[in-house]
């Protein structure tokens, strides 16, 4: 039997298993066995875990579809919150959690633990870097753009085949394509968010996928998003989707720090203070079980 705990942030799921109890399994196949809704568990991921301290730890993230991500803000704070649990932390106490983008400090503001387990943490999410990218969208994109052109609204030069859209590509470690949208259901293109999403998430000019953000203005220091996630496709949540839209938000001139960034599995907050500043994500991570799985199905 391998042991495992479920947690989530803002309705974004993560299993957490230690390296110990999957030993020399596959974890891919583990992760898409163990994370499918009707026939697993039922997660976004999974995150493999080793202590290496007594409020430190490594984890390894492995995505719904057993594809291996670099980091999750999420997981991440998952993982804050069972450590938090595990070693009988309290708020001012910090985590150090390695991840394959590099060293998270997480520091426990607050607790919940009448009838939940509910941790309040801050996470330090490491340097954004960023920069403006276009995409070349297939030609069924470019019938709108047709339509757009006959209202005046392009340029008549372009080719109607070679539609391109413009966004910022946003690293937290982990890529990220942020498009700026302004209208409530947060369409692009003319098409849904979850549509374009996925057709930007699988481009032929991200050999590894990207995730995909689409970012709405609500005031001066809020915003709303929807997330294509690679790996998942569309979550309620991200941690650093939810930061690498605050930082495009942010670096365009749109809105200021700290930012409300709003999803619809819940807020986070995001502080910024610009180019080469670390940026901390703030947010709830709640445990919601422990089990046990069978290996094999």
């Amino acid at each position: 039997m391998i042991p495992f705990a479920k947690a989530h942030a803002c309705g974004n799921d993560f299993l957490i298993v230690t390296e110990e109890a999957a030993q020399d399994r596959n974890r891919a196949e583990l992760a898409r066995r163990l994370c499918a809704r009707n026939s697993g568990i039922g997660a976004d991921g999974i995150e493999y875990f080793a202590w290496t301290g007594p409020s430190s730890g490594r984890i390894h993230l492995h995505n719904a579809d057993g594809s291996i991500a670099e980091i999750s803000g999420n997981g991440t704070r998952c993982v804050a919150a069972w450590m938090t649990l595990e070693r009988g932390l309290h708020p001012g106490d910090e985590l150090r959690i390695d991840t394959d983008a590099g060293l998270r400090v997480c520091r426990v503001n607050a607790l919940k633990t009448d009838g939940e387990f509910t941790v309040e943490v801050t996470t330090g999410m490491g340097v954004p870097t960023f920069e403006q990218r276009t995409i070349k969208l297939p030609e069924k994109y470019a019938e709108w753009g047709l339509r757009l052109r006959g209202q005046g609204r392009l340029d008549p030069s372009k080719s109607d085949a070679e539609f391109l859209i413009r966004g910022l590509f946003v690293s937290m470690g982990n890529p990220h394509i942020i498009l700026c949208v302004d209208n409530a259901t947060l369409q692009k293109c003319g098409h849904s968010w979850s549509e374009l999403g996925a057709e930007i998430c699988f481009h032929r000019d991200f050999p590894h996928q990207t995730n995909v953000e689409f970012v709405q203005v609500n005031g001066p220091r809020e915003i709303e998003i929807r997330i294509f996630e690679r790996g998942v496709g569309p979550t309620s949540s991200s941690g650093t989707g939810s930061s690498a839209s605050a930082t495009a938000a942010i670096a365009l001139g749109l809105v200021q720090s700290p930012v409300k960034v709003v999803a619809p599995g819940g807020a986070q907050i995001v502080e910024w203070d610009g180019p080469g500043t670390e940026l901390r994500l703030s947010g709830p991570a709640s445990l919601i079980a422990r089990g046990e799985a069978w290996p094999h199905s």
